[in-house]
């Protein structure tokens, strides 16, 4: 059996992340209930933050203390947690508290009053966790750097190291609250694919526990290659190697926080296929610490005004009913699949490394990003070294690589 973490993004059935208005712990044991045949051990859980926190200077006690109580359901359950505290972003819906917004305007990123209201906040539900045993950490929100740079049609711009300023101060907030956590931050993938966004793969790899990658195949993946391509199922493995160049220490964990098979962008004939070969493929990779699916429960159709694919990403339906694709990602996860070694690297050189101002190569349809899979579809499990190192020989032997590869001469 493979020793990578396997659990699921928790989306409330009833009521969807508006749950929290109406909290029903009978409903969230249900909920986690449904979940214990499917071998998971651990959920990550999305406090919305204007509910959590509706002045700067309050974070609703009673709100901490749903927060808790769901913890205590789920390690009942052997099922241990991690919390998201800025939402934040979820779904294609922002959750901004009122003191942010309108007549308060504030940027989210630089303004001191705000940080240290997040950093408040955050603080606050680490502090109250921290004795949990089935707590792992705190990560700072949900892919809280969509706010900052397009296509946000409201963004709040940072530069590079005011964004790494940001990130440093609240991961800090949550180590006082819960010292020793596995406390992380999570981008989606502008940070490794979109030249100029002020999020930089440096500050996904090399601050926090661990590296968390996002693996959405409906970023232009599946439409440029098509669902069951090379592309498309080994989407999350490469991230997870693109991840494990950029970090200082060859042995930081790479968590697969996020990644999700959505129809109609991945038919749904082939969800049960695509979503058992992502998860075969990723499970080589000998940095990943785990794998996280979105979602737990699809979004019930009683909820207006989501994307389409929105509705259908659980493994089980909003009644709780668990569909075929639940079954094979757990037989997938339980199979025996061990990390392969990657002795092959291919060279990445996206220019200054603290901002990767060519970082767009290594996206759908770049350079790098096909060079990497022309490599698998010979059959190579490519890993990733960073043209600076690649004169590094201990930095190479600490990864087993002992052969490099440049772009150009493997392209398409």
């Amino acid at each position: 059996m493979s020793s990578a973490r396997f659990g699921v993004n928790y989306t409330p059935s009833v009521g969807w992340f508006h749950h929290w208005l109406d909290f029903d712990l009978d409903d969230v044991r249900a909920d986690l209930d449904s979940l214990a045949g499917l071998g998971l051990d651990h959920i990550r859980v999305f406090p919305l933050w204007p509910v959590f926190q509706p002045n700067r200077a309050v974070v609703r006690p009673r709100a901490v203390d749903q927060l808790v109580s769901l913890v205590d359901a789920a390690g009942e359950r052997d099922l241990d947690v991690v919390v998201d505290g800025l939402q934040g972003h979820l779904s294609s819906f922002d959750f901004r508290p009122s003191w942010t917004v309108t007549w308060h305007r504030r940027n989210l990123f630089t303004d001191p009053a705000v940080v240290a209201g997040q950093a408040h906040y955050l603080r606050t539900l680490a502090e109250a966790l921290r004795d949990r045993p089935n707590f792992i950490g705190m990560s700072l929100g949900n892919e809280f750097n969509q706010f900052s740079d397009k296509p946000h049609p409201d963004a709040d711009p940072v530069g590079v190291d005011e964004a790494a300023d940001w990130l440093t101060g609240l991961l800090a907030a949550c180590e006082s609250g819960a010292p020793g956590g596995f406390h992380t931050h999570c981008e989606y993938d502008a940070v490794w694919y979109q030249d100029g966004h002020p999020f930089t793969p440096a500050h996904a790899a090399r601050l926090g526990a661990a590296t968390n990658v996002h693996s959405w195949v409906f970023n232009g993946t599946v439409q440029r290659y098509g669902p069951l391509s090379t592309a498309s199922v080994r989407h999350a493995e490469y991230q997870v190697e693109l991840a494990t160049a950029w970090a200082v220490d060859p042995l930081r964990p790479v968590w697969l926080q996020e990644v999700g098979a959505p129809s109609p962008h991945v038919p749904a004939d082939l969800v049960p296929e695509f979503a058992a070969q992502t998860i075969h493929n990723v499970l080589t990779c000998s940095s990943l610490w785990g794998v996280t699916w979105w979602c737990s429960h699809d979004v019930s159709r009683e909820l207006a005004d989501f994307p389409e694919l929105e509705y259908g990403l659980g493994l089980l339906t909003s009644s709780r009913e668990v569909k075929p694709m639940a079954r094979r990602i757990a037989a997938a996860m339980a199979s025996e699949r061990e990390p392969v070694p990657r002795q092959t690297a291919l060279v990445l050189d996206v220019g200054d490394e603290r901002t990767a101002p060519g970082r767009s190569a290594c996206g759908p349809g770049g350079e790098f990003f096909e060079a990497w899979m022309a490599l698998a579809d010979k059959g190579v499990r490519a890993a990733v070294v960073l043209a600076s190192r690649v004169g590094d020989t201990e930095h190479l032997a600490a990864r087993g690589i002992t052969d490099v590869v440049e772009v150009r001469a493997d392209a398409r």
